[in-house]
């Protein structure tokens, strides 16, 4: 086969079947890792940390950041501290950069996810 034949195979969407088997054959502390990575990386983006700079949205960043931090509190004790650890770290950063974007600061422990992560300093 080609060269340009296989790369362009390797672009062939997969059918759905496939798709599913791919998805059931991931651990669950692996698919739990990569959403709640997807999330904070939107969370950090509208909290305006773009590379292009652009300024984000507080609101929808106050959303994601609540959702993780529920949702990765919620799976912690399942995912065991050696993949929690990371995520955790990741998401008190973003929490971090939201309040450094906020005009008006939240009080210690209302702002976004501190209902599940306790106060952000």
């Amino acid at each position: 086969m080609s060269t340009a034949a296989s790369n362009s195979a390797e672009f062939e969407p997969q059918a759905p079947e496939q798709q599913l088997q791919d998805i059931a054959d991931l651990p669950a502390v692996e698919v739990i890792g990569r959403y709640a990575v997807d999330l904070l990386t939107v969370a950090a983006v509208q909290c305006g940390l773009a590379e292009d700079g652009r300024k984000g949205d507080l609101d929808e960043a106050r959303k994601l950041i609540n959702a993780t931090a529920g949702f990765i509190t919620a799976a912690a004790a399942d995912l065991g501290d050696h993949h929690a650890r990371p995520l955790r770290d990741a998401l008190r950063q973003v929490q971090l950069a939201f309040r450094e974007a906020s005009l008006i600061k939240d009080a210690p422990g209302a702002g976004p996810g501190e209902k599940f992560t306790g106060p952000v300093n």
